[in-house]
């Protein structure tokens, strides 16, 4: 469990940097015969700081879990 939330958490940071994901497609618009025309298009996709909030949380969430539920299990074990 800590180690995916220690993902969410570089995952939470690196979107705060990246405020979206662009590529470009291409459509064929016309085709009659030898003729060809193709029209590039640039698309993106957002990214909210409000989503990489939320992954940095429910990260940090799930790191201390994993922290607590490991040093329960090894107090046990050696008591």
């Amino acid at each position: 469990m800590r180690i995916i939330g220690l993902v969410l958490i570089a995952a939470g940071i690196i979107g705060l940097f990246i405020t979206g994901v662009s590529f470009t497609t291409t459509e064929e618009v016309v085709d009659a015969g030898p003729l060809e025309v193709e029209r590039e298009q640039e698309q993106e996709i957002p990214l909210s700081p409000i989503a990489s909030g939320v992954l940095i949380v429910v990260g940090g969430v799930l790191t201390v879990v994993g922290f607590r539920r490991s040093s329960n299990s090894s107090s046990k074990s050696s008591g």
